[in-house]
């Protein structure tokens, strides 16, 4: 088993809940493009870097970036976009309105 990534941020529980979005579907970190490092949301990122976030190019969108804060499980970005918002292995639920950042983490 392979040891999970380290996040970075605001974190306020194992499964990288921050401050910034904490409820119990709020269990996704995503590996950041710009630094190749994960963070539990963009707030956390635009508060520890002194870089702009760079959106995951499309044909970058099969590399992991994924985490499942949950089971610690990694996916590609076009695994956690074709979800329907549950986990591929722990069947978890993720929070739909992430959706509303994509523009900021992925091209469209």
């Amino acid at each position: 088993m392979s040891v999970p990534p380290t996040i970075f941020g605001q974190i306020i529980d194992e499964e990288t809940r921050c401050v910034h979005y904490h409820t119990i579907k709020d269990v996704i970190a995503i590996k950041f493009y710009c630094c190749h490092t994960y963070y539990p949301c963009y707030k956390c990122h635009e508060e520890a870097c002194e870089h702009p976030i760079r959106r995951w190019p499309k044909k970058k969108f099969q590399e992991a970036a994924i985490l499942c804060g949950h089971c610690q499980s990694q996916f590609s970005i076009n695994t956690y976009l074709k979800a329907p918002f549950t986990c591929p292995n722990c069947n978890h639920a993720w929070n739909e309105g992430c959706a509303l950042h994509y523009h900021i983490y992925f091209e469209a």
